[in-house]
């Protein structure tokens, strides 16, 4: 999440036309996209009932990987404590490649515990791209010299070859050079729902958070670490929750992320009904699947072959 009051914008022409498509035919892209494969998803690993704080078991990390692995190359996870750990580890052996993220916030024992978990994780050989931290500036869960310090203690304990950055909206890179200094590569958060941002044009309005983050990075690469957009829930100015929007949202940004090479984690992979406490209703539909583990958007084509 990386809503803030001050950057609303409604917006409401499309650059990419679905105009005219039944949800059928939305299905019908949706899942041949999906088929063809997403550079990265981000994890959401906690059922029914359970919220962070909550240990994940090897069961259900397991289960829920195994749904993703025909569908991506890439999995982030957000923490290295309460079975969080477990996720890298079980990608690695199914042969998915990791960004793997230290959750850093207000306590500064469980900083400890994160940062000593990532290092650990990297060193054995389990992280392909380490996250330090995540939207920690948008919060104001720590300083910048505070982050900085714990990006420049990873960045000496880490193997040469694992990159390391550190997560948060795409403002925070332009606002902040000494963060974005010490990234090796640029974790951008992109969200024109929580902007505001009517769906018909909300590919073009990701493109230019995309491109700012870019150009604060001066030449270092950039990924996109979350983008979605939700299924259900209350609509934030210009920007309305439905199945159809959700759909439209993902094929639009697939399809640019694939013709333009983008790296995008997409966000997310299963529903949370947990996130409802922080976010509103709509915080719990973000998944491409349902808590269940039901794929959302699936068409009458696919379900019969």
């Amino acid at each position: 999440m990386s809503y803030r009051a001050g950057k609303i914008q409604s917006l409401s022409k499309s650059s990419i036309s679905l105009e005219g498509k039944s949800q059928e035919d939305l299905k019908e892209i949706f899942n041949d996209l999906l088929i063809g494969g997403m550079h990265g998803v981000c994890s959401s690993f906690y059922e029914e009932g359970q919220k962070p704080g909550d240990q994940l078991e090897e069961e259900q990390i397991r289960r829920r990987l195994t749904i993703l692995k025909p569908y991506t190359k890439w999995i982030r996870s957000f923490s290295c404590t309460e079975g969080n750990e477990l996720i890298p580890k079980i990608a690695k052996e199914m042969g998915i490649k990791t960004m793997v993220g230290a959750w850093l916030g207000d306590d500064p024992e469980i900083n400890e515990k994160e940062i000593k978990g990532l290092i650990q994780l990297a060193n054995k050989g389990y992280v392909d791209i380490a996250a330090v931290g995540n939207e920690v500036m948008y919060r104001e869960d720590l300083t910048e010299e505070e982050l900085l310090g714990f990006m420049q203690r990873v960045k000496k304990a880490l193997p040469e070859d694992i990159p390391m950055g550190y997560v948060d909206a795409y403002y925070e890179f332009t606002q902040r050079p000494k963060i974005t200094d010490a990234c090796d590569v640029i974790l951008t958060n992109c969200y024109p729902y929580w902007e505001g941002c009517d769906i018909d044009y909300s590919l073009m309005y990701m493109k230019q958070m995309y491109y700012q983050a870019r150009d604060a990075g001066k030449g270092k690469p950039v990924i996109i670490t979350e983008t979605g957009w939700p299924s259900q829930g209350e609509g934030l100015r210009g920007a309305m929750p439905s199945h159809e929007n959700a759909m439209k949202y993902f094929i639009n940004t697939q399809s640019w992320a694939s013709e333009e090479d983008i790296p995008v984690f997409y966000f997310s992979s299963f529903d949370e009904s947990w996130k409802q406490g922080a976010e509103g209703v709509v915080g719990a539909y973000w998944g491409i699947w349902d808590k269940n583990e039901e794929l959302k958007f699936q068409s009458v084509l696919t379900a019969s072959s």
